[in-house]
Order: C-alpha cells, then structure tokens, then sequence
C-alpha cells in the first residue's frame, strides 16, 4: 500500500531586516492613468502602472534611476531610445538610466505594468520631459515633489 506523506514548503528566501523597506500602497492619479507604490526601499521601488487606452506618457528621460517594466495586462508600445517595441501579457523591457523612453497603450483595455526603478534617487522630481501630451513641465515635478517632502 502507498504511503502518502506531506511536504511543506519553506521559504529560503533572505528577508530583509526589519525597516529597510515599506509597503506604501499609495495610488496617485495622472491624466494618463495612475501609479500605485507597492513597496520601495533603499536603492528600489516598485509600482503598479495603468495606463488607459488610446493614452502616453510623456517623452522622459531619469538622471538617476533605471527601470524595468513587466506587462500585466494589455499592450504596451514602448518607445526607448532610438528603439520601439510593442510589448504584450508577460513580456518585458528594460531602460537604462539616462535614457530618453516613452510608455504608451495603444490598445482598447487599459494596459497594467509592474515598474521596478533602480538607483541612487527615486523621486518623482527625476523626470526631464522633452515632450508631454497635457502640457505639463519640469517646474511641476519639482514642486510636487517638495510638497511630498
């Protein structure tokens, strides 16, 4: 007779220490979507982004920061240097630091990505747009930022 036995299943990945990083869960809205901040720590954060149909964000380029996205959901037309792809459920892309990209959902459903930002400096002020959709500008990044402080 064939004996059954339970295995449990242990995760044997490192946690980190106690405060080095935070679920922050916080959901900011912008005339192309939203962006939730599932956790950031020292050196990362990691967002859900939405983006609605038919919309873009700005032509962008980050000082200090690299990011890698993942599509959840939808289609993503990303535009990163002098390369353009369009990019699907489970694919990927990444774009390197002081690189100028753009994120865009050509789509008819709203595309949803994980974002995973690296670097020395993660805020939103990190943002020199060349060129924007709903006229907005550095100076706005800056000020927000403060006010965020």
């Amino acid at each position: 007779m064939a004996q059954l036995s339970e295995t449990t299943q242990i995760n044997t990945l490192p946690t980190p220490p106690s405060g080095s990083s935070r679920g922050v869960a916080a959901t900011e809205l912008r005339p192309w979507g939203s962006f939730t901040v599932l956790e950031e720590g020292r050196g990362y954060k990691i967002k859900r982004i939405e983006v609605k149909p038919g919309h873009r964000l700005s032509l962008q380029m980050h000082h200090h920061r690299s990011e890698h996205w993942i599509v959840v959901c939808g289609t993503a037309k990303v535009v990163c240097g002098d390369q353009e792809v369009v990019l699907t459920n489970n694919q990927s892309t990444y774009v390197p630091q002081c690189t100028t990209h753009r994120l865009e959902n050509p789509g008819v459903i709203p595309l949803v990505l994980i974002e995973v930002q690296n670097g020395e400096y993660l805020g939103e002020d990190d943002i020199v747009r060349y060129q924007d959709d709903y006229a907005r500008t550095n100076d706005e990044n800056s000020k927000t930022a403060i006010k965020s402080r």
